[in-house]
C-alpha cells in the first residue's frame, strides 16, 4: 500500500513540475503578421528589361487610415541610362469599385512628399494588379500582376 501511494505521490508531483515550467522558448521561431502583406513582381519596361516591383502592405483593410502604411521599391534591369531604384512610403487607402466592376476592391497608394500614386486592383487574396488612376485596367494587365509572398 506504501508503495502504490509513493507511485502515485511520484506522478502527481512529476506532473505538477511539468505544469509549473512555464512556457518554452519560442524565440528561434519565425512569427507571421497577418497585418502585414508584401506582393512582388516584375513589370515590362520600353527601355529595359523590367521594373522589379516589391510592395508591403502594413495594416488591414478596416483598420483606420494613419494605420495603413505601405512600402514601395522598383528597381530597374538592364536599363541603358542606369537609374537610381526608386524608394517610396506612404500610406494606402481602399477604394470601392473600377470603371467595369462597381464591386471590385482597389488600394490606392499615395506617398509622403514627391512621388507617384499608384492604384492596384485586388484580383483575389494573393494578386494585386497595376491600374491606371481612372481605376481602368490595361489592355496587358496579366503583365502588371504581382503575386503575394
Amino acid at each position: 500500500m506504501q508503495i502504490r501511494t509513493l507511485l502515485a505521490g511520484s506522478a502527481l508531483l512529476a506532473l505538477l513540475a511539468g505544469c509549473a515550467a512555464g512556457p518554452t522558448d519560442r524565440a528561434d521561431e519565425p512569427t507571421v503578421d497577418a497585418s502585414v502583406a508584401t506582393y512582388q513582381g516584375t513589370l515590362p519596361c520600353r527601355n529595359c528589361d523590367g521594373i522589379d516591383i516589391d510592395v508591403e502592405l502594413r495594416g488591414e483593410e478596416q483598420a483606420a487610415p494613419e494605420e495603413r502604411t505601405f512600402t514601395l521599391q522598383a528597381s530597374y534591369r538592364e536599363h541603358p541610362q542606369d537609374p537610381p531604384d526608386e524608394n517610396y512610403a506612404g500610406n494606402w487607402e481602399v477604394l470601392s469599385g473600377t470603371a467595369t466592376d462597381p464591386d471590385a476592391t482597389v488600394y490606392e497608394l499615395t506617398p509622403d512628399g514627391e512621388g507617384q500614386i499608384y492604384y492596384f486592383l485586388r484580383i483575389d487574396e494573393s494578386t494585386l494588379e497595376l491600374i491606371d488612376p481612372q481605376r481602368r485596367r490595361f489592355q496587358n494587365n496579366e503583365m502588371l500582376q504581382l503575386q503575394r509572398r
